[in-house]
C-alpha cells in the first residue's frame, strides 16, 4: 500500500512540473508582462526536491479532502433554514431522549422549516389512496378494494396506470417527467390561469429545488452573470446562486409597506449591478412570499411582467404557495397568466413558474414532486434544458402522480369531493387562524412589530434589540438574531431561524417562524415565547 502511495505521489509531481514546464515554453500572451527573470529549467534536483516534499506531506497524514481542497463555491454556500441553529437543536433532541429531564423544557418545537406532517399535518386521503393504489397495482384486481377505497381513487389510479409504460411505478420515466401526467398538470395550469397550457412545457422535479438548481446551471456562467433576487429572500436561491458561481443582485423588499415590491428599487439595483459590468440574467419573484407572507397585487404583477420585458429579463416565478392565501382581499394570480392578460406570448417574455407538492394543503415534503413550467424560450435552449434535465434520468414517479393529482383534485360529482374539500379546507382555515394568533401574539410583546401573513406558512417579526443585548451577541461571536434564537431554543425549546440566514436590511433584525404547529399546540408555544422574550429584554435593557 505505501509503495502503491508512493509511486501515485511520483507519478503527481512528474506530471505537474511536466505541466508546468511546459506552460513556461508556451509562446507568452500579448497582453502578458515579460519576466523579470527567466524560469529555471526543470532539472533531477528540483523533481527531487518536489517529490521529497509530496512524500513528506503523504507521510505526515495530510487528508487528501480538506476545506483548503474542496470547491470554494461550496464553501461560500449557506442554507440557514437547516443551519447551526438547527443542528443545536437536534443535539438538545438527543439529550431529552437520553435524560428527559436535563433541559427546562420536553420537547423541541421546529418551527424552522416548511415542513408540515412532521410537525402532526395529516395527508389528503384521496391523494394517498391514489397513490398507493398506483404503488401496488395488485389492489386493483382485489374485491375487498372496493370496500377499503373510494370509486373516484380507484378509476383514478387505472387512469394513471395506463398511462405509465409498463404500469411500472419503480421504473425511469422519461426525463421531463412522464407524458400522460404532464398533460394533466398542463390541464391544470389551464383551468387554473383561463389560458393554454402544454404538457411540453412542463419538467416535473424532485421538488421545485431542482428546478431552480436546473435553471441556475442554465444561465450563470461566470461571476459576471446576476440574478435579482428579493431580500429578504428563500436561502435556496442564494445558495444556487453561490454554488454556481454567479452574483446575488439583491432587492429589497418594504417592510413599511407590508414588504412591498417596489419597481423603482429593481430599476435601482439594476443600473447599479450594469454599472458594475454584472449582466443580470434573471429576476426571482417569490409570490406569496417567503419569509414574509405578502401576496402580490395583480397591478404590481403587471408593473413586475412589463419591467422583465423591457429590461429583457427571464423571469423566475417561485409560486409554491399558491394555495396558501389567508386574506379575503388578496387572491393568487399565477405570472403566466398575467403575462397574458396583458398580451405577451412565448415571443414577448422567457418565464419560468416553480411548483411543489411539499407546500399548499397538502405538505407532500418527503415525496419530492413538482415541476417548472418553461414558457418563451428558443427550441435550442430547451434542447439544451432537456439535457440537464436527462444528466439526472429522471425525478422520482411517486412525486410525477401527486405534482399530477395536486393539480387536478376531485371535482363536484366525485365521490371523494365532498370528503376532499373537506380536509383541504379544514387545513387552510387552521392555517389562518394559527397565522393570525400568532400575529397578533409577536406585535403584543414589547421590541417586535410584525407584518400580516396574508400567505404562505411564515411570519417575519422585526427584533427591536437594545445595544446591550448587540454588544452581547458581538461578544459571543455571532449575528444579534442568531444569538436571540439560540437562547430562544436554550430556554423554550422553539427552533426559529435568524433573519440574517434570508438577508435583510443592514441594521435591522429578524427572525422566520412558521405556522404550522397543530392549533392545539399555538397556545403553549406563544405562552413559552412570552416568557422567554420578556425575560430577554429585562436582561439586556439598556
Amino acid at each position: 500500500m505505501r509503495r502503491f502511495a508512493a509511486d501515485r505521489a511520483r507519478r503527481a509531481v512528474v506530471a505537474s512540473l511536466r505541466g508546468a514546464a511546459s506552460s513556461r515554453s508556451a509562446a507568452p500572451s500579448p497582453l502578458a508582462p515579460a519576466p523579470r527573470h527567466p524560469a529555471p529549467p526543470v532539472g533531477a534536483a528540483a523533481m527531487a526536491a518536489a517529490l521529497a516534499r509530496t512524500m513528506s506531506t503523504a507521510a505526515a497524514g495530510t487528508p487528501p479532502v480538506s476545506l483548503n481542497t474542496i470547491n470554494p463555491k461550496v464553501l461560500k454556500c449557506e442554507y440557514a433554514v437547516r443551519g447551526e441553529i438547527v443542528t443545536h437543536a437536534q443535539n438538545l433532541q438527543q439529550e431529552l431522549q437520553k435524560n428527559p429531564d436535563s433541559l427546562p423544557f420536553d420537547e423541541i418545537l421546529y418551527c424552522n422549516i416548511g415542513n408540515p406532517q412532521s410537525l402532526g399535518q395529516q395527508p389528503v386521503t384521496y391523494f394517498r389512496e391514489v397513490l398507493s393504489l398506483c404503488d401496488h397495482p395488485g389492489l386493483l384486481d382485489k374485491s375487498e378494494t372496493h370496500a377499503l377505497y373510494s370509486s373516484d381513487a380507484i378509476e383514478r389510479a387505472w387512469q394513471i396506470l395506463e398511462k405509465i409504460p409498463g404500469r411500472a411505478t419503480g421504473a425511469y420515466s422519461h426525463s421531463q417527467g412522464i407524458k400522460g401526467l404532464r398533460d394533466e398538470i398542463a390541464a391544470g395550469i389551464a383551468a387554473r390561469d383561463g389560458f393554454h397550457a402544454s404538457g411540453d412545457n412542463i419538467f416535473l422535479t424532485d421538488g421545485a429545488s431542482p428546478a431552480v438548481h436546473m435553471m441556475m446551471q442554465l444561465l450563470i456562467g461566470s461571476e459576471k452573470d446576476g440574478i435579482l433576487c428579493p431580500i429578504p429572500q428563500y436561502p435556496l436561491y442564494s445558495a444556487s446562486i453561490a454554488l454556481h458561481g454567479g452574483s446575488l443582485v439583491p432587492y429589497f423588499l418594504d417592510e413599511e409597506t407590508g414588504w412591498g415590491l417596489e419597481i423603482d428599487e429593481l430599476k435601482k439595483q439594476l443600473e447599479e449591478a450594469r454599472s458594475k459590468g454584472i449582466t443580470v440574467r434573471a429576476l426571482v419573484v417569490i409570490n406569496p412570499g417567503n419569509p414574509t407572507g405578502q401576496v402580490l397585487a395583480e397591478e404590481n404583477q403587471n408593473k413586475i411582467v412589463e419591467f422583465c420585458k423591457n429590461e429583457g429579463l427571464v423571469l423566475l416565478a417561485d409560486e409554491v404557495y399558491q394555495e396558501n392565501i389567508y386574506v379575503e382581499d388578496k387572491q393568487f394570480h399565477s405570472f403566466k397568466k398575467i403575462a397574458r392578460s396583458l398580451g405577451y406570448t412565448d415571443d414577448d417574455l422567457p418565464l419560468v413558474s416553480f411548483q411543489s407538492v411539499s407546500k399548499g394543503y397538502y405538505g407532500e415534503c418527503g415525496k419530492r414532486g413538482g415541476y417548472m413550467e418553461i414558457t418563451g424560450f428558443s427550441p435550442e435552449v430547451r434542447e439544451q434544458i432537456y439535457k440537464l434535465a436527462s444528466v439526472n434520468l429522471c425525478s422520482n414517479v411517486s412525486g410525477q402522480i401527486l405534482a399530477s393529482l395536486v393539480m387536478n383534485p376531485p371535482k363536484a360529482g366525485d365521490e371523494s369531493f365532498e370528503s376532499f374539500m373537506v380536509e383541504r379546507d379544514g387545513i387552510l382555515s387552521s392555517l389562518a387562524r394559527r397565522a393570525k394568533a400568532l400575529e397578533e401574539a409577536f406585535n403584543s410583546l414589547e421590541g417586535i412589530t410584525c407584518n400580516k401573513a396574508e400567505g404562505a406558512m411564515y411570519l417575519f417579526p422585526r427584533l427591536h434589540l437594545s445595544q446591550k443585548a448587540i454588544g452581547a451577541a458581538q461578544a459571543a461571536g455571532t449575528a444579534p438574531d442568531a444569538y436571540y434564537a439560540k437562547r430562544l431554543l436554550e430556554a423554550t425549546g422553539i427552533v426559529i431561524v435568524p433573519g440574517s440566514g434570508f438577508g435583510q436590511v443592514p441594521g435591522t433584525w429578524h427572525f422566520r417562524c412558521t405556522i404550522l404547529p397543530q392549533e392545539d399546540k399555538i397556545p403553549a408555544i406563544i405562552s413559552r415565547f412570552k416568557e422567554f422574550h420578556e425575560k430577554f429584554m429585562d436582561e439586556f435593557r439598556d
